[in-house]
């Protein structure tokens, strides 16, 4: 089954064809980097007139990427939720255009559930059930994945997420947008335990972040001469701590032996290798996707769309949404 996925959630507008949910024929993806960069952040309306500008040409690129035409494909997938309102409705308004055009079936995926099935893309033997830590600019969850259509929220954060802390820190800091890889390659100069910023207990698999940005940026207006590196080291090793310690609690409690990493956060360094280790030391099995696939991108999106068209089996009619399907901006649940 070839599946056309699109996302356009926020700033990366992307077109994917995948086959049967596992196999990238192409996976385009167009950033809006140097539109926002002078704002010091995305700008909802102007990312929402990148998409419109871009979409028809990005899906033409994964076409012919694929060597593939329209009729070849067999059901559209777009992401419908979370993201910013204006951006997914360019995606979903395009998608549902072409599907009815084509007389193919239509799909809304989940942007966190897509994350996810970024790993199913990149590691060919992995199956459910596991457990999954997606980590973004926008959301921060631990997910008990028990089957290909059977997401579960086992906590989440209560304000800022990790890579919303990032990036506010990053500002903090003086440096270039988009934060979070900047501080990445600065926290590599610096050292790590130089400041004990606070590591937030908020429940047994909550998340905070909002206290530790107050304290960087208190700490770095009481310390005028302080050392950039240091800080974004502490303040790294603070994040990845919590992330790594929770994650591995959650599967001891609830009986996982795979996790896996998601999200635009895990191109993150330092958290790939404190969830490596902390994985390695509680004998976990741990999986996570190059970073093409951690950041947004619509090959996610088709992986996600290919099961949830065929969650009833094989053979059986594909379930697809209807034309009524509505975008859901706000940060929600699964």
């Amino acid at each position: 089954m070839i599946i056309l996925g699109l996302e356009t959630s926020c700033d990366e507008t992307s077109a994917a064809v995948v086959q049967d949910g596992r196999r990238v024929l192409s996976n385009v993806i167009a950033s809006q980097v140097d539109v926002h960069a002078p704002f010091g952040g995305v700008v909802p309306e102007l990312a929402a007139r990148q998409h419109i500008e871009a979409i028809g040409f990005i899906v033409d690129r994964a076409l012919a990427e694929a060597e593939l035409k329209l009729d070849d494909v067999d059901a559209v997938a777009v992401a419908n939720g979370p993201g910013l309102v204006g951006a997914l409705l360019v995606g979903v308004n395009y998608a549902k255009g072409l599907a009815f055009a084509l007389g193919k079936p239509l799909v809304g995926v989940h942007h966190v559930e897509g994350h996810v099935c970024a790993n199913l893309i990149a590691h060919g033997g992995l199956k459910p059930p596991f457990l999954s830590l997606v980590v973004s600019g926008g959301h921060t969850i631990l997910l008990a994945v028990e089957g290909y259509n059977d997401y579960r929220v086992l906590g989440g954060t209560m304000d800022d997420a990790a890579g919303e802390a990032f990036d506010k820190v990053a500002r903090v800091l003086g440096l270039p947008f988009p934060g979070g890889p900047e501080v990445d390659k600065l926290a590599r100069l610096g050292d790590a335990g130089a400041i004990p910023f606070p590591r937030a207990r908020v429940g047994a698999f909550e998340f905070s972040f909002s206290g530790l940005k107050t304290a960087v940026m208190q700490y770095v207006n009481k310390n005028p001469d302080y050392v950039e590196a240091d800080v974004a080291a502490s303040f790294q090793q603070a994040v990845v701590d919590v992330l790594a310690d929770k994650t591995v609690a959650a599967a001891r409690e609830f009986g996982f032996g795979t996790v896996v990493l998601a999200g635009g956060v895990a191109c993150n360094a330092a958290l790939r290798r404190k969830m490596e280790d902390a994985c390695s030391a509680a004998g976990l099995a741990f999986y996570l996707p190059p970073p093409v696939l951690c950041t947004d991108n619509a090959a996610m999106i088709a992986a996600r769309g290919y099961y949830a068209l065929t969650r009833n089996g094989a053979g059986a009619p594909l379930v697809a949404d209807g034309w009524d399907m509505d975008v859901f901006p706000a940060r929600m649940v699964l």
